[in-house]
Order: C-alpha cells, then sequence, then structure tokens
C-alpha cells in the first residue's frame, strides 16, 4: 500500500460495501452519501466503517453490497447533536473509490494485510488517560487535534497499547505526534439514568507506530507497538 506521508490526516481502506448508500448532507449543491465499509482484520473479525463520499465521485463506481473497493481520504470528525447535548461524530470522507478484485489462491480469498492503514499527524488536546485492563494490559486513551484546511480541526480518539501506553501517559497536552495505526470500530453498552441501555458503536485509531515531533518538525522519539490489537 502507499501512503503519502507529507500529509497531516491520510487514510487508505479496503473493504467490501456493507450497506446501501443513504443522503446524509447537501453543500453548495452537491449531494453527499453515507455507507458502511467492512473491512476485515487478520483475525476473523472485521471493522465497520462509516464512510462518506460525493455523489460527484461515485457517479459510475457500483456501491452494491458485497462490492469490494478501495477507499482514500481522510478520516474527520464533526459535532452532532444527541438529547440536545454534543457529540463527536467520526466518518471516513472519501477522497477517491477505487473498484477492487478479490485476491484468490488455492480456491479461497486471501485477506489483504494491508487493508486498513492511517496516518495523523497532529496535537495531543486533553491529557492521556492511562489505564490497565483486568488482565493487566496497558493502554492510553488519546484525543488528537489535527489540522484541516479553512482553520478547521478534527478531533480523532486514538488508542496506545504496551509500551506506547505507559509513554503517552508522560506527554503534555499541546505536544505535536505523528502517529500511523489502523482506524478499528468497537461496540459497547450506553447506560440512561432511567436504567435502560442500548448497544452502540464507537470509532478510534488504534496506534502501531508513533513520534514525537519537535518544533522544527522533526521525529524526536519513535515508539512501536509491542502487543497491539489484533488484526
Amino acid at each position: 500500500m502507499i501512503t503519502n506521508y507529507t500529509e497531516n490526516n491520510h487514510l487508505v481502506l479496503i473493504g467490501k460495501v456493507a450497506s446501501e448508500k443513504k443522503f446524509s448532507h447537501e453543500i453548495y449543491g452537491e449531494r453527499f452519501y453515507i455507507f458502511n465499509l467492512d473491512v476485515p482484520r487478520l483475525s476473523d473479525i472485521s471493522d465497520i466503517i462509516p464512510i462518506t463520499v460525493s455523489e460527484r465521485l461515485i457517479m459510475e463506481t457500483d456501491l452494491s453490497i458485497g462490492n469490494k473497493i478501495l477507499v482514500e481520504g481522510q478520516f474527520r470528525s464533526y459535532n452532532g447533536y444527541e438529547n440536545e447535548k454534543s457529540k463527536l461524530i467520526l466518518t471516513v470522507f472519501a477522497k477517491e473509490i477505487t473498484p477492487r478484485e478479490e485476491i484468490i489462491e488455492d480456491g479461497v480469498v486471501k485477506k489483504e494485510a494491508n487493508s486498513n492503514e492511517v496516518v495523523l499527524q497532529g496535537y495531543i488536546c486533553k491529557k492521556p488517560i492511562y489505564r490497565q485492563t483486568p488482565f493487566g494490559r496497558e493502554i492510553s486513551d488519546i484525543l488528537l487535534a489535527v489540522n484541516r484546511s479553512y482553520s478547521k480541526s478534527d478531533y480523532i480518539p486514538c488508542i496506545a497499547w504496551g509500551r506506547n501506553a505507559r509513554f503517552c501517559q508522560n506527554v503534555e497536552v499541546g505536544t505535536r505526534i505523528k502517529i500511523t495505526g489502523r482506524v478499528q470500530s468497537r461496540t459497547y453498552e450506553k447506560k440512561f439514568e432511567d436504567g435502560t441501555s442500548e448497544q452502540r458503536v464507537a470509532y478510534e485509531v488504534s496506534i502501531i507506530s508513533l513520534e514525537v515531533i519537535n518544533e522544527e518538525g522533526n521525529a524526536v522519539k519513535e515508539e512501536q507497538t509491542e502487543n497491539q490489537e489484533a488484526i
């Protein structure tokens, strides 16, 4: 997979269309749609990632459910509202969509190792939260602010593991970092004050490698994950 590392937000996904496209919004006469992409891991599970795409980009692209495609774009966020409360919404903004053929070896569909890669460069905008699971696994939750055109920023939740998690717990707010990772989805149970609950889906970047960038824009330290999420 070829990734343009000169951009501060670049993503490539390979997967199968998992839902019909639905109208999302319209800006200056340009209509945008959203659909889900099933991106397999090397394990037996998949990440279901929402894709936002312009109608002008898909006029000659078949987005029928089950079709395999390559999506190149950016991982973006925007503020939505639920029960009068602000909520961070995450989506992949597609800049290119290309049909992709299945790779078959010995009659078996082959999973592509690099089917999910994102490169982000931004600033830590919230103190990382370090924790350990009941099984002793080390995790740090990071919120990364990634600059976009027109003085906008995307706020991307990220997860560091192992040595990266220990390293991040001491990184100060405002530190500029560059990460390489994968977009993942996970389900969780949201509990309400009335005692009811519902299943929801969260999206985040699982960090594979991390660099701290100095004021001159050079990497001054790099950490590699020692025990990353199964891919």
